[in-house]
C-alpha cells in the first residue's frame, strides 16, 4: 500500500468516526430541546398540493433544522468542502439527501442538480450565505434555481434560549441542552424575476424575509 493510499485510507476513518460520534451528540442534544414552531402549517399546505420548494436559512442556524426535518427526505445542498463532508455525513444520518457544491466549488453541477430535483418534485434545503460567507447575504443560487423552475423559496429564522457560539465566520449556533429552540417559517414567496441575472437582484428582499423571521423567533 502506497503511503497516499495510507494517508486516505487513516483520513476517511477519522471523517467516519467523527460523524458517528457528532450524528450521537446530536441526537443525545436534540432529543432535550423544546420546540416552538411558528407558521409551520405552510409546510404541509405545499406538501399536500404537491408544490415543489426551496428550504432558505442561514448556515449558521443550520443544526436544528437538520433535527427539525429529519427522515423527510429533504435534499439538502452542501459545501464540498472537507468540513462540508463531516456535515453531509450527519445530514444523511438523520434521513436527509445531499446535493454537494458551492458557489466556490461545483457550482454549476450543483445548481443542475437542484433544479433537476425541484422538476421531480423534491424538496431542496440551502443555506444562502454558504458555505463561506458573507455571514447572511443572500448569494444567487437558491434565487435562479427557484426561478428557472418557478418554484416558491420559504425562509426559516431559528434562535435559542442558550446556545454556544462557535468563532466562525457564521457565528455557527449549537443549542445547549433543555434550551428553547424557535423555529419560524416565512410565507412561500415566489422569484418575480423573469431571468437569472434579474433574479439575482431580487436578493435584499429575501435576505429582508429570512431576517424578519429571524428577528421573530428571537423576540418569541
Amino acid at each position: 500500500m502506497s503511503e497516499s493510499t495510507s494517508e486516505n485510507g487513516k483520513r476517511d476513518w477519522k471523517v467516519s468516526a467523527i460523524i458517528a460520534i457528532g450524528a450521537l451528540i446530536l441526537r443525545a442534544m436534540a432529543s432535550t430541546w423544546r420546540f416552538r414552531i411558528t407558521n409551520g402549517d405552510v409546510i404541509p399546505t405545499l406538501r399536500a398540493r404537491k408544490q415543489p420548494f426551496i428550504f432558505a436559512f442561514w448556515h449558521g442556524q443550520m443544526l436544528p433544522l437538520l433535527w427539525v426535518h429529519r427522515r423527510e427526505g429533504v435534499r439538502i445542498v452542501i459545501s464540498s468542502h472537507r468540513d462540508g463532508e463531516i456535515v453531509a455525513g450527519i445530514a444523511e444520518r438523520l434521513g436527509h439527501r445531499t446535493i454537494r457544491g458551492s458557489s466556490s466549488r461545483g457550482a454549476a453541477r450543483a445548481l443542475l442538480s437542484i433544479v433537476r430535483e425541484l422538476e421531480d418534485g423534491v424538496e431542496v434545503a440551502m443555506t444562502p450565505d454558504g458555505p463561506r460567507g458573507p455571514a447572511r447575504k443572500f448569494a444567487g443560487g437558491a434565487l435562479i434555481a427557484a426561478q428557472r423552475v418557478g418554484v416558491p423559496i420559504v425562509g426559516i429564522g431559528v434562535a435559542a434560549s442558550r446556545a454556544w457560539r462557535l468563532k466562525s465566520w457564521d457565528r455557527f449556533m449549537i443549542p445547549k441542552p433543555f434550551s428553547r429552540v424557535n423555529v419560524v417559517y416565512t410565507v412561500p414567496t415566489l422569484v418575480t424575476a423573469t431571468s437569472a441575472r434579474e433574479a439575482e437582484g431580487e436578493a435584499p428582499k429575501f435576505e429582508a424575509l429570512i431576517g424578519d423571521a429571524v428577528v421573530e423567533a428571537e423576540r418569541a
